[in-house]
């Protein structure tokens, strides 16, 4: 069973509320050159039509931090409100006062404590960025990451270790150095006049034990929204494993107000990916609906291999081609359940789980397949329109079932 959800203090971004009572909130980041501002906003756009619901961008040189207000105007003139927040490492402090339009157009920035300089320049390059946040408003994430901790902290926490009876271990001191720096950089930007609920922190790092051990803590510690996500996941399933892992324990147990899926891009493909796993994840777990769930089974001995994995692929690509439509014309229609199974094993009980399935009788067998609406068998498709004749009893479903979006005048 679910633990109930941690309770943390709302923060207002753009228009995304994230912590609070409000749903856990997907997001994600660009690997565009900033500066090249049409690059930019075509795949913030396409992150947004994913269902990315803040983006990230890069604000690392003095081009990219001039592209930034032609970036967000571009997108406001598309329709699109997505919130879009700077990330800035080592020369924040720099680019946010030298370009007060880039620190105006942002929603939000996204500061690393370990990457603000050492000593005193530390606190103060660390000063000026949160000082530019409360002047112009803006929300900011203080994200810890264990390949960029703050020096200072760690090399205090290993000094004092050293003189200790029984000295921890080196993980230990690591998950007390991301907490610190964490909770200590937090405090400061308080003292500083950020306000509390303009205030979200994360601690990443790359291994799914540690990351769950230190949110674990955090949670407990303090009543910030929180950010997860495994820094670093890697690539295809090895990434989607290991951040489903991490990120399904603390959601699970109620850790966690927003989630990004960090996965290293094959050659050439969309950046989207991420997107998906991210609202896979909680849409599996039950904590929101994006997009109808299609259940089907893996195949066996028993299956027309060939042409039930067909049917399968071709219904979940006629509802993912559809839901852009479905999304602003059928209220709900998130929340559908559709069931393509290959056998009479489960598939009949499966389809009539679901909202609408459609069962396979099996190898050796001519397809005859029974459609189950609401539990009840409704009539039998054959032959080679089976896909066709299905996804048409499918819109009649969202149809007749979903109530239209009400628009304004």
């Amino acid at each position: 069973m679910q633990q109930p959800r941690r309770k943390s203090t709302a923060t207002l971004v753009g228009g995304v509320t994230i912590g609070g009572d409000a749903p856990v909130v997907v997001q994600s980041m660009t690997n565009t050159d900033t500066a090249d501002v049409a690059a930019t906003v075509a795949q913030i756009q396409a992150l947004a039509d994913a269902g990315s619901e803040l983006v990230r961008i890069t604000v690392n040189v003095k081009a990219s931090a001039a592209a930034v207000p032609a970036i967000v105007e571009q997108l406001r003139n598309n329709g699109y409100t997505t919130p879009i927040i700077g990330d800035f490492h080592y020369n924040g402090h720099t680019l946010l006062t030298e370009y007060p339009a880039c620190a105006a157009a942002l929603d939000k920035y996204r500061i690393n404590p370990g990457n603000c300089g050492f000593g005193e320049r530390h606190d103060a390059n660390f000063a000026t960025i949160i000082e530019a946040a409360a002047r112009h408003n803006k929300p900011v994430r203080i994200g810890v990451n264990w390949g960029s901790l703050d020096p200072a902290i760690s090399m205090r926490l290993m000094d004092d270790n050293a003189r200790q009876l029984t000295p921890r271990s080196t993980q230990e001191i690591l998950h007390e150095a991301m907490l610190m720096s964490a909770l200590e950089s937090a405090a400061f930007a308080e003292r500083l006049g950020l306000p509390h609920d303009r205030i979200i922190l994360s601690a990443k790092l790359s291994h799914v034990q540690d990351l769950i051990a230190v949110y674990r803590r955090l949670a407990t510690t303090c009543d910030y929204a929180l950010h997860l996500g495994l820094t670093e996941a890697g690539m295809g399933a090895r990434g989607i494993v290991a951040s489903s892992t991490a990120l399904g324990v603390l959601l699970q147990e109620g850790i966690g107000d927003t989630i990004r899926v960090s996965l290293t891009p094959e050659p050439g493909s969309s950046r989207t990916h991420e997107v998906l796993v991210a609202q896979q994840i909680l849409q599996t777990m039950g904590l929101r609906h994006f997009t109808p769930q299609v259940t089907s089974c893996p195949g066996c001995g028993r299956t027309t291999s060939t042409f039930f994995q067909q049917m399968a692929q071709d219904i979940e690509q006629y509802i993912r081609r559809r839901m852009p439509e479905w999304r602003t014309t059928a209220s709900g229609v998130e929340a559908l359940q559709v069931a393509v199974m290959g056998c009479i094993v489960n598939g009949p009980g499966e389809s009539k789980n679901a909202n609408i399935g459609i069962s396979l009788p099996g190898s050796g067998e001519s397809p005859k397949a029974p459609v189950f609406v609401d539990g009840e068998k409704v009539t039998t498709l054959e032959g080679n329109e089976i896909v066709p004749q299905f996804t048409q009893m499918l819109e009649e479903y969202v149809h007749s079932h979903y109530a239209p979006l009400l628009t304004g005048c």
